[in-house]
């Protein structure tokens, strides 16, 4: 009763700080490490103590996949280059400096287990940085390519850690990591592909929304646990599970797709917050068993790490972003689109900059089996990094932004209104020949819908929209005074009331 207690009052806890950052301006994990940092000091707090494989599954899995499913696969493509050299240089260099920095301020430590500090802190996690983002509306580029990174560089980060943890353990060796590297990202994108064909033929035949989200929710974790039994890489195959999921028309109408975006959205936050508390839970007794001296030693170890993990992604970005700006002056900038921004000295100080990490790291930390070596301090360093990002990337990101005036874009505007126009000149033709008094009522909605599409104008921002919002308005009093008289009971209130809600949703410009 005492943990189901402290669960409570800690997504309480979350919840009001979530409130507090967006209130601020800052990104809601930054606040969330900081609590998670005072957990650790709060005298009486419970141990809960999890299988490493478990913490992986339940905290990765559904993040990953909810990523994926929003992710856009033609961005992807057309910021190939850059996402790349994040996903595999930028992770590689961040975990072999931080490895021989490890090496270098604790030279008794196995190059194994360095090599896995290196990797649990090499991905960063784009929520904190797009959490700012959101606030001043960069350029789409610069989204693109940390949304790409953070949805990818967890693939190369974890197979990385889960060699140098089978290396602790015995079980690798240096000549089998690169057919393992090849064999399981292989496995893994055909498991992934094949899996998300199979279980949508199976998502199409439920129609009921409790079932429908219980069944994604097992789906996911499924996925995970069987890429880790049959040895692929859970990370890989949930991606690409997602991302084919994604790109399959019908397989969820709208009775189901909204309220299942409210649960995953709701999940991936309660997540976020049990994984800072957590390990935040895992601090409390690592502390209490340093001597001073030790806990002097461990915590400056660790702002050294924080420092190279910084230092590495900036130096490795604007190395990058310098080669391909000489390449643009001389061979000539090539884009897939006209839209896309080209790369600046500007636009690469912010990528570099954004570099926070987050939950994957937490989690892979977490994961490390009881016996690995220097476990207590790798969990204290993965958090002191994770904490040290958060603060001093995440709170002066925006005031950066802000400095460097980057120009705005917005794409995504203009192909919302290229949709927009398609969708109605499609239901105008699906009109067409119809003489009917609703078909005539339809068309002439639809006729003035389009011309405010061409104008650059939101159609629901629409004389007949804010009658509608205020019909929906009234009515709702009116089936409220109906059930407080008791003439009407629960079930019908409540019938209506979803219809009511549907069609305010619809007449709605947010």
């Amino acid at each position: 009763m005492v943990l189901f207690e402290w669960i409570l009052a800690l997504l309480l806890g979350a919840t009001l700080l979530s409130a507090l950052a967006r209130r601020i301006g800052a990104p809601y994990p930054t606040l969330l490490a900081l609590g998670g940092a005072a957990v650790a000091l709060v005298p009486g707090s419970p141990r809960l103590d999890l299988e490493p494989e478990l913490i992986l599954a339940l905290f990765v899995a559904p993040v990953l996949l909810d990523a994926a499913y929003d992710a856009s696969l033609r961005d992807l493509k057309d910021n190939w280059r850059p996402v790349s050299s994040l996903v595999l240089v930028a992770v590689g260099l961040t975990t072999v400096g931080v490895a021989f920095a490890a090496r270098a301020l604790f030279p008794e430590m196995p190059w194994a287990a360095a090599v896995a500090l290196g990797a649990i802190v090499a991905p960063p996690d784009a929520v904190a940085a797009l959490a700012v983002m959101r606030q001043i509306d960069p350029p789409h580029r610069i989204r693109k390519v940390l949304e790409g990174e953070s949805l990818l560089n967890d693939a190369s980060a974890l197979l990385i850690y889960r060699v140098a943890v089978g290396a602790a353990a015995g079980g690798f060796s240096l000549g089998h990591v690169a057919p393992t590297f090849a064999a399981v990202a292989a496995g893994s994108l055909v498991a992934g592909y094949g899996l998300a064909r199979l279980t949508g033929l199976a998502v199409r035949q439920i129609h009921d929304v409790p079932t429908s989200v219980i069944v994604q929710f097992v789906t996911t974790f499924g996925v995970w646990i069987l890429a880790e039994r049959l040895g692929l890489s859970g990370v890989i195959t949930v991606v690409t599970f997602g991302l084919t999921a994604a790109r399959r028309p019908g397989h969820m109408g709208p009775r189901l797709r909204v309220p299942s975006f409210a649960a995953w959205e709701a999940v991936t936050f309660v997540l976020n917050v049990l994984a800072f508390t957590l390990i935040g839970l895992h601090l409390a007794p690592i502390l209490a068993n340093l001597s001073p001296g030790e806990l002097a030693r461990y915590l400056a170890a660790a702002g050294i790490i924080v420092a190279v993990v910084i230092a590495v992604r900036l130096a490795w970005v604007m190395t990058y972003n310098s080669l391909v700006r000489l390449k643009n002056h001389y061979f000539g900038l090539h884009v897939a689109r006209s839209s896309m921004a080209p790369p600046t000295a500007r636009s690469g100080l912010v990528v570099g900059w954004a570099g926070m990490r987050g939950i994957v790291t937490l989690a892979a930390a977490l994961g490390l089996p009881a016996d690995f070596p220097y476990r207590d301090f790798i969990l204290l360093a993965a958090f002191a990094v994770v904490l040290g990002t958060l603060v001093i990337q995440g709170l002066t990101l925006k005031p950066l932004i802000l400095l460097l005036k980057l120009p705005k874009d917005d794409p995504v505007r203009r192909e919302i209104k290229l949709a927009r126009a398609a969708g109605q000149k499609a239901a105008l033709a699906a009109l067409k020949g119809d003489r009917s008094d609703a078909a005539q009522a339809l068309r002439r909605e639809y006729e003035a819908a389009l011309g405010r599409t061409r104008e650059g104008a939101d159609p629901r921002d629409s004389p007949e929209n804010a009658l509608r919002r205020r019909i929906v308005a009234d009515s709702r009093a009116a089936i409220l005074d109906l059930r407080q008289r008791g003439e009407i009971g629960e079930d019908a209130y409540r019938a209506v009331e979803q219809e009511f809600d549907w069609l305010d949703l619809s007449a709605r410009e947010d």
